[in-house]
């Protein structure tokens, strides 16, 4: 499996709980469900994609701006993910807050797909494009392993 094969699968999860969540109303426990999954996803994916994709691609200087907008759109799902921490989540301010976030796990999952798997197929050989894959399935069930 390479590196790009083990982040699509996460990504296919998080555009699922996303989506889910999203079509869920009122302080339901379904609604508290999906939005820790969800949470618990991209904070899993989050750390061991900067640590074993975008790391290695800071060292090229092909990589750095892409791997840097890449960072600086997790922090902001980090900062969107606190603000819906802090709403109640029966709220219509919940629901439009929990719509941006969707929205911006789709825009970050497709432009990680469309733009940087391909600058990234190219800075990365077929090694390393192997070895980071076990590097980052084994850091993420690290971290999903610590949240649950």
């Amino acid at each position: 499996m390479t590196i790009f094969e083990a982040l699509r699968i996460s990504h296919d999860r998080q555009r699922e709980l996303a989506e889910k969540m999203v079509a869920t109303s009122g302080d339901s426990p379904e609604r508290q469900a999906l939005f820790s999954q969800l949470k618990e996803e991209l904070a899993a994916h989050s750390v061991a994609e900067e640590r074993h994709f975008y790391v290695p691609l800071l060292q090229d200087d092909l990589g750095v701006d892409l791997s840097r907008h890449a960072i600086a759109e997790h922090h902001e799902m980090d900062e969107m993910i606190e603000g819906l921490e802090e709403t109640d989540l029966s709220s219509p301010s919940w629901l439009a807050q929990a719509k941006a976030l969707s929205e911006k796990v789709h825009h970050h999952l497709h432009e990680e797909e469309q733009k940087f798997f391909q600058m990234a197929g190219k800075l990365l050989n077929e090694t390393q494009k192997s070895k980071l894959s076990s590097a980052y399935l084994s850091t993420y069930d690290e971290q999903k392993a610590a949240v649950s």
